[in-house]
């Protein structure tokens, strides 16, 4: 386990699948419900002795709203400064084409963040844009944003959920786009799990449930978290770099770093201090 977070570094938090995949690829473990419930108690062990940091692995079982607060004016300040140090533009303007992101596995969005926020490209959950009013907003963004053409790139299981997940996607967005955005283009992407990516890495795959039924051209099925978390970011960082005009992106950032240093003097903070 140790070994797996540190060759992934740059992609924590992993999830438990993503481990456990892992495990199996390297050969340490068989693809057994028995070998996930062992991986689960051991990195539940090994999180509570400290040897592994609790910040290495995502959690999606809690729910909290933490009200704002503050220390006093001092804290207020600082918030500010920050605040002012976070400031950014629109880093899809003058693009051609905006892009969008969904992944199947709510677990896994922090690492698609991490490759997809520089270049200013949202990430959402397929348990959350799978809602109709979700998809609903898909179609409203694009009106908005002048009838310039959507492209949405999926991650999803290889399996009938995380194609019906796709399919789904594509049709109903693109059934309010005829009627909310007419004339935009909005296109679909399945970045992962592809069949080909599957037969290239030799990723583990289970036999098709007997009780789903759904339409499912596979022989068999595999997890989106059995892709290797650093081919997944090269997937995604490959898929959107190709969509992008750099010169358009750098120009940007030029004016966003520009416009966060005048900010910071308007408020009173050095824009050179660390």
């Amino acid at each position: 386990m140790d070994q797996v977070l540190e060759r992934y570094t740059a992609q924590l938090p992993l999830t438990i699948r993503q481990v456990w995949y892992s495990l199996i690829s390297d050969g340490v473990l068989v693809k057994e419900e028995r070998t996930y419930k062992q991986t689960v108690e051991l990195l539940g062990m090994a999180r509570r002795s400290g040897r592994i940091p609790w910040e290495a692995l995502r959690d999606d079982t809690e729910i909290r709203a933490e009200p704002l607060a503050y220390e006093g004016p001092d804290d207020f300040r600082a918030g500010l400064r920050r605040a002012a140090l976070e400031y950014r533009l629109d880093r899809q303007a003058g693009q051609p084409v905006r892009l969008e992101i969904v992944c199947e596995t709510a677990g896994m969005v922090p690492q698609l963040v991490a490759v997809a926020d520089p270049y200013g490209v949202p990430v959402g959950s397929g348990s959350g844009f799978n809602a109709l009013p979700a998809k609903r907003g898909a179609a409203l963004r694009a009106a908005a944003d002048g009838h310039r053409a959507v492209r949405v790139f999926v991650v999803s299981d290889w399996d009938p959920s995380g194609v019906h997940l796709f399919s789904a996607l594509a049709e109903d967005v693109t059934a309010f786009a005829a009627v909310d955005a007419p004339g935009t283009e909005v296109v679909f992407e399945r970045l992962a799990v592809t069949e080909q990516q599957i037969t290239v890495h030799q990723l583990p795959t289970a036999p098709q449930k007997a009780s789903d039924r759904r339409s499912f051209s596979g022989t068999s099925t595999t997890q989106a978290e059995a892709l290797p978390p650093d081919v997944l970011a090269d997937v995604l960082k490959t898929a959107i770099t190709s969509h992008r005009d750099m010169r358009v992106l750098a120009a940007v950032l030029e004016r966003e770093e520009e416009e966060r240093r005048r900010l910071l003097q308007s408020l009173g903070f050095d824009p050179d201090a660390g």
